[in-house]
């Protein structure tokens, strides 16, 4: 979502004046002609009240055509500054933003969120749960988040480099990228499929990129200890590896050394999968994703095309179609693939973003709230 909103603020700046509120720290990752006023992030009572003040007070300043929140979290906020300055109030909605059940945030924010004048969705799975609010689908536009396509695959050299530095040896690479949270369900994976999945290919290496979160609407997180545990059991736990957080020069020769890109996430009530952003990076690298077909994940990945959707939580045929794709040629998938995630690209992405929210492609004025 961060990474998402300075793209957002940077596709706007091309054709507006963009002021962004965000928290500390958040000017040095600012794009060139973007303003940036920073809050406190902690504690989020904190934020939440320091970003509402400093938008009204910014907006009565400038004088904007839209304020934009840059999640559900700051509607409330976006809203009553656009009010203010007599601009149209608009959001952008990831799915957990929609779902999230606490009393206070349904009887607060909510009802801010069907007020907006545009409400803009990154699926077709997150535009069902805001029209649950009673949000009309007539300002209900699906936006999806753009991805940054490659210049050209990395040297054979630095690939190699890659894996020696983190001991991958030849083994094929079965890639899980995200945080260690209970929707993402990594630990089941190892639990009911990886078991599977190594005995017709002993080769086979689960690489996993990323941690438990640090901020997050939900907490629940899954351990490394706790999914290393569970290989372990299995007898597989040297088919396991952890990697943590990594620059994105890495993340890059994570994809490129991967056979495939797995995505288990679980469907929990109240815990949606808004999109699935992994996959279509996976897809510009070249890399097939094999998931449940699970909230917007199924806007994510194209069957056949970009990887293989399966029955939510069905273990056993998410083994059987990563055996397959496997097994399949890897060129193909890299040209499917890589074809799909052309149709996310920034451009498309930015054409999409002024429709939904009534920009014509010449100079305006918008402020965008971002969490």
């Amino acid at each position: 979502m961060e990474r998402l909103n300075w793209h957002i603020a940077d596709e706007l700046s091309r054709h507006a004046q963009v002021h962004v509120i965000g928290p500390t720290g958040a000017a040095a990752q600012r794009p060139e002609r973007v303003d940036v006023t920073e809050v406190p992030l902690r504690p989020l009572r904190k934020f939440l009240l320091a970003s509402g003040h400093q938008s009204i007070s910014i907006a009565r300043r400038i004088k904007p055509h839209i304020v934009l929140a840059g999640s559900g979290l700051t509607a409330p906020a976006a809203l009553i500054a656009a009010r203010l300055a007599g601009a149209r109030a608009s959001v952008y909605l990831h799915g957990l933003d929609v779902a999230v059940r606490h009393p206070i945030y349904r009887a607060l924010w909510h009802p801010a969120i069907r007020h907006m004048d545009t409400v803009i969705v990154n699926s077709r799975a997150t535009a069902r749960l805001t029209h649950t609010l009673g949000v009309g689908a007539s300002k209900t536009h699906i936006v999806h988040p753009g991805v940054q396509l490659p210049d050209g695959p990395q040297s054979a050299a630095t690939l190699k480099t890659f894996r020696q530095r983190h001991n991958l040896g030849d083994a094929r690479i079965i890639l899980s990228v995200g945080r260690l949270t209970t929707r993402k369900g990594l630990r089941e994976f190892v639990q009911h499929a990886l078991s599977v999945i190594v005995n017709a290919a002993p080769d086979a290496l689960l690489v996993v990129v990323g941690d438990a979160p640090a901020d997050a609407l939900h907490t629940c997180e899954q351990t490394r200890e706790s999914i290393q545990a569970t290989a372990n059991a299995a007898g597989i736990g040297q088919h396991l590896r952890f990697l943590g957080r990594i620059s994105d020069m890495e993340l890059t020769c994570a994809y490129e050394c991967a056979a495939l890109h797995v995505f288990p996430v679980r469907s929990l009530p109240g815990d949606p999968e808004g999109f699935g952003m992994v996959a279509i990076e996976a897809a510009a690298h070249g890399l097939p994703t094999v998931a449940f077909a699970s909230g917007g994940i199924v806007d994510a990945v194209a069957p056949g095309l970009s990887g293989e959707l399966v029955m939510r939580d069905d273990y056993t045929a998410l083994a059987r179609a990563v055996i397959q794709v496997l097994n399949t040629d890897t060129k193909k998938w890299q040209i499917c693939a890589t074809a799909f995630a052309q149709r996310y690209n920034w451009s498309a992405f930015r054409e999409k973003l002024h429709w939904a929210l009534g920009i014509p492609l010449a100079r305006t004025c918008t402020a965008n709230l971002y969490n």
